[in-house]
């Protein structure tokens, strides 16, 4: 039988009963994380409305003719906000592109910000006019969310709760909601998308609408995660990875073409890319350096740096 990915209950760490069974909480998703790189996290406290809303206005965007959702296509812009049509993002050593299109929302700063030369202001649909207040929404909803989520895996790693606070509340964060199309063709040789890692701290993947995702597990078998509705998908990304000296493992994973009819419909999915602030130093923590796990990275990279460096290889910039 294949081993499962855990699933926690985030309120025994938010509300909890005790402070015996917030240490709990703490150790089991430490140690989901370092067995799998991947949790699901239930009674989160997003309504499920908000999250169905969010889909309905997703899907009305991307029903729109090709050239209208090309209007917010940014050439040169990496991505970093607005729309991405097909055939552009690719995971890395890939040989085809991903089978998607996508929009980016990104954090709303003050146009004098320190980081507004890296951080754009938002595009927003004129043709989809709810779509700001309710996918901004969804963007603070899961900012939040996240934030509780570091301050476990802080304190599972002896830090403070609110080391990651002050390291992220800037931080360059991404909200994409996807479309995968149907596929119409039985010797496509591409998947929806390709075995990947993601670049950031942690992705949040809410509400995706069918089955197809598939983790690496340790044994080098891939294992299906289909969450729960009620479930978010919580994933360690590079960069987490990279400060905590692979302590958080960032886990490949997939999206797999699923067979038969299903491969006819479309698929919709939203993660949430959690990045730290583009100045924050990712330099390996000293409490995860030890004789048994020398210090990986000894040189140290700045957020904005590492993430240039990754969206070059997944052929963003």
């Amino acid at each position: 039988m294949t081993a499962r990915i855990p699933t926690l209950d985030i309120q025994r760490f938010s509300n909890p009963s005790s402070a015996s069974d917030r240490e709990a909480f703490v150790a089991e998703l430490g140690a989901a994380y370092r067995e799998w790189g991947f949790a699901g996290i239930r009674n989160h406290g997003i309504p499920q409305a908000q999250i169905d809303r969010a889909y309905e206005v997703f899907q009305a965007f991307f029903a729109l003719p090709e050239e209208t959702k090309r209007k917010y296509h940014v050439p040169g812009g990496g991505g970093a906000r607005g729309y991405t049509p097909f055939g552009i993002e690719t995971a890395k050593g890939a040989k085809y592109s991903d089978l998607k299109e996508f929009w980016h929302v990104g954090r709303e700063i003050p146009r004098d910000s320190k980081y507004a030369d890296v951080m754009p202001p938002n595009l927003w649909p004129a043709e989809v006019p709810e779509f700001r207040e309710v996918a901004y929404g969804l963007f603070q909803a899961l900012d939040d969310l996240g934030s509780r989520v570091l301050g476990a895996l802080a304190l599972h790693i002896g830090l403070p709760e609110d080391f990651f606070a002050d390291k992220t509340n800037f931080g360059n964060s991404i909200l994409r909601p996807i479309h995968y199309p149907p596929i119409t063709a039985d010797d496509i040789p591409n998947v929806r998308a390709g075995a990947h890692e993601d670049i950031n701290f942690i992705t949040l993947l809410v509400g995706a609408s069918a089955a197809g995702l598939e983790v690496l597990s340790k044994k080098g078998e891939w294992v299906p995660f289909t969450s729960d509705a009620d479930t978010i998908v919580v994933n360690i990304g590079d960069m987490l990875q990279r400060l905590s000296n692979h302590v958080y493992p960032s886990t490949t994973h997939r999206v797999v073409n699923p067979p038969g009819e299903a491969a006819r419909q479309p698929r919709y999915s939203t993660p949430y890319f959690l990045h730290p602030n583009p100045d924050f130093l990712i330099k390996t923590l000293p409490q995860c350096v030890s004789v048994d796990n020398p210090d990986r990275y000894p040189v140290p990279i700045t957020g904005h740096e590492y993430l240039l460096e990754r969206l070059r290889e997944i052929k963003l910039v």
